[in-house]
């Protein structure tokens, strides 16, 4: 027992102490947790067509076992979501390095994009592909989604998605032609300098909100005040008043001056 109690009071007893908990916590936080982020199950035959894909596409930058190189990331623990968005996008493969991966040419049709996203997903538990209910902006209210928007994207996708310029040669893309799923995987997953928004920051309701809203801007009548000049803002407005609509009032004061003369 003196043993017991001297080794209890050893100064590196709460280094030990501190390793064992973490230990623990990881421990359970593996088993419990994350199973519910799994992708949908998948064939047995779908993750083998995926891991062949891999292979063949992917494991150039990404490693053989996905673990990632000194240039690109590691995919264990990415979710299926996180693929399904970078190569339905066309973004990966990626083309050539650059600040950002560039939206380009699709290079694999609906099953191949799910087989290597099904393979992905068994690497580690991550964000699943959300279903069609999640992203149904008819079930959205696109009065929230704008404020929850506003709020949180629009400083760099614009207010209305037309996108914008970052630093360093990246870019926030325009959002016009991005499908409802697109939209939420990139929120979901936090793409290139995207942050992610998770369940705690975003609620999947709120995520359909958005999608709702920015459904609802490429409506007909989604611009009430007229013509929406490309929607980018201070830029096309400022140039259509100070070089259009003052050109014309110094060209109709000068030419009322020369006439009057």
């Amino acid at each position: 027992m003196k043993a017991l109690a001297s080794a209890r009071r050893h100064r590196f007893a709460p280094v030990v102490l501190m390793l064992l908990a973490l230990l623990a916590v990881g421990g359970l936080y593996a088993v419990a947790a994350p199973q519910a982020a799994v992708a949908d199950a998948a064939s047995t035959d779908d993750v083998e067509n995926g891991e062949k894909l891999f292979a063949a596409n992917c494991a150039s930058c990404h490693g053989p076992s996905a673990e990632g190189a000194t240039a690109s990331p590691s995919l264990i623990g990415v979710g299926a979501a996180s693929v399904h968005f970078q190569v339905s996008t066309g973004r990966m493969p990626m083309a050539a390095n650059a600040p950002q991966a560039p939206e380009k040419g699709v290079q694999f049709d609906a099953e191949q994009t799910a087989q290597l996203a099904a393979y992905v997903a068994t690497l580690g538990p991550g964000p699943a592909i959300p279903d069609s209910e999640q992203v149904d902006p008819a079930q959205g209210d696109a009065a929230n989604g704008m404020l929850v928007f506003r709020t949180n994207c629009a400083m760099c996708h614009n207010a209305v998605g037309a996108g914008g310029a970052l630093s360093e040669g990246k870019y926030a893309p325009s959002l016009f032609n991005s499908t409802p799923t697109e939209i939420y995987e990139a929120m979901l997953t936090g793409p290139q300098s995207m942050p992610v928004f998770n369940e705690e920051n975003i609620t999947p309701e709120a995520k359909r909100d958005v999608i709702a809203y920015l459904m609802e801007q490429r409506a007909g009548d989604s611009s009430p005040g007229g013509a929406n000049l490309g929607s980018i803002g201070p830029v096309s407005e400022g140039m259509w008043v100070w070089i259009i609509g003052m050109g014309v009032l110094i060209g109709a004061s000068v030419w009322i001056g020369a006439k009057s003369s």
